[in-house]
Order: C-alpha cells, then structure tokens, then sequence
C-alpha cells in the first residue's frame, strides 16, 4: 500500500492550496479518511475527516476554510484550502484506513508553509 500526498507549499496569508493523496497498490477497501496536520514543536492534529459515503467533520479552527472531498473512483482524497493563516502551517498528513485489514495508513506528509 503505498499513500502520495502532494499540493504543499509557500502561501501568503489569505491564499488557498489545494491538497491530493492518492493510494496505490491495494484492492482493500478505503473508508475514512482524514487530513492532519503537524505544526513546528505541536502534536498531530485531526484538521478533516471524510467517510466512504462523504459525510464530512473539521476541527472547529479551520470550519468554513477548508473543505475535504474524495473520489473513491480514484481512490484520492483532497483538502481544499480557503483563506490560510500563520496558524496553518504545518506538514499535512492524509490517512487511509482500510478493510479488512482494519488498519490506517499515513502517506508521508507535505509542507504548508503561510506568510505573513
């Protein structure tokens, strides 16, 4: 199984990037799936997280900011985000948890930078 995150980048205040993670490389079944992010000397965070059947939840710092989406046809899922902020930067993690392993995989995390 393997997770491809890709879309970080140097943002200015304000600004929106969108992020990808695709998974490759298995037949299993892919039900949730959530974005968090690592900020500099902070804990792992749940940012986003998306059920099979699309029922979506944030944390209450980026709601009505950033929207989570999938396409299960292309088993990716994307983060889409909408007027960033300092407090945004972070390496964003995407993970897969899949069936009937049972099991969450981390793709390998792509840098969001925010400037002022």
């Amino acid at each position: 199984v393997q997770l491809q995150a890709s879309g970080g980048g140097l943002v200015q205040a304000g600004g929106s990037l969108r992020l990808s993670c695709v998974v490759s490389g298995t037949t299993f079944r892919i039900n949730d799936v959530g974005w968090y992010r690592q900020a500099p000397e902070k804990q792992r965070e749940l940012v986003a997280g998306i059920t099979r059947r699309s029922v979506t939840n944030y944390a209450d710092s980026v709601k009505g900011r950033f929207t989570i989406s999938r396409d299960n046809a292309k088993n990716t899922v994307y983060l889409q985000m909408n007027s960033l902020s300092l407090e945004d930067t972070g390496v964003y993690y995407c993970n897969f948890y899949l069936t009937p392993v049972d099991r969450g995989y981390w793709g390998q995390g792509t840098l969001v930078t925010v400037s002022s």
